[in-house]
């Protein structure tokens, strides 16, 4: 199973952002109706809010469509990374998370892709001499304008809808943050990109070329089809007039692991196969 620290911190995060809402709105409960604060006895344990805030997380991901938006200030994934290891994952320098995990210098260069950004800089001591103003490395309106040119993940044959800016040429190797420059990415491929070998670079004609690990080509991989809502009203008429009951388990196999009898198969499945 592939192991990303960063993900259980934005999980921590998110948990803590819940319980305070939960609790916020408690407490707004309780003044709103003239009543004192919460007994102490009465306060829910600690298992109980994390799972009161769990239960918020899914609610407001069904309720928002599952996008991630744009992340809030006080519940971030925090990375801190040298630059020179950084620009260069074979260089030596710290790559750490907030909480104090190690994480690779290329889960690092993927985290700092699409993210705010603040520039510190340390005497030989190691004590913070100079803290520079937090700026994101996709400003808001280049964000938006990278969203409706690519209009989801641009990974051969994936196209989910949400993803994350990811800089062709890392702006930590001198890559400007422009569109020429970006491509959107969903967070499964933009960790393939960075951390497993594949790679992506932008061609003379704008097109983007995308290689395995092994150095081929990705093949060429036509967009997914649009199927109109008109046409599928008419095909379910369809299969209802055919008495067809089609749902999410009509293809999933009912056998039981047994290896594949290929003479069985032909015979089912050919027309000729029966009756010589």
């Amino acid at each position: 199973m592939y192991r990303e620290p960063e993900v259980g911190e934005l999980l921590i995060q998110a948990l803590a952002a819940a319980r305070e809402t939960l609790y916020q709105r408690t407490h707004r409960t309780f003044v709103g109706a003239g009543c004192a604060p919460m007994p102490v006895e009465d306060i829910p344990t600690f298992e109980r809010q994390q799972a009161d805030a769990l239960a918020l997380l899914a609610e407001t991901a069904l309720h928002h469509g599952i996008d991630p938006g744009a992340p809030g200030e006080r519940y971030q994934v925090v990375v801190h990374v040298d630059a020179p290891a950084l620009a260069d994952p074979d260089a030596p320098g710290q790559s750490a998370l907030g909480s104090g995990e190690h994480v690779s210098a290329e889960t690092s260069r993927r985290l700092a892709c699409d993210a705010s950004r603040v520039v510190m800089q340390h005497a030989r001591g190691g004590r913070v001499v100079e803290v520079a103003a937090k700026s994101r490395t996709i400003p808001p309106a280049l964000r938006r304008a990278l969203h409706h040119r690519d209009r989801g993940c641009r990974f051969p044959g994936c196209g989910v809808r949400f993803g994350q800016g990811h800089h062709i040429r890392h702006w930590a190797q001198g890559g400007p943050t422009t569109l020429s420059n970006l491509a959107m990415l969903c967070r499964r491929h933009h960790r393939a990109v960075h951390e497993e070998g594949y790679q992506v670079a932008r061609q003379a004609d704008g097109q983007l070329q995308f290689r395995r690990p092994d150095g081929h080509l990705f093949p060429e991989v036509p967009p997914p089809i649009v199927i109109s809502y008109d046409a599928l009203r008419a095909l379910r008429a369809r299969n209802k007039t055919a008495g067809l009951v089609l749902h999410s388990h009509t293809l999933t196999p009912g056998w039981l692991g047994e290896r594949l009898d290929v003479g069985y198969a032909i015979d089912v499945l050919h027309p000729r196969a029966c009756g010589g």
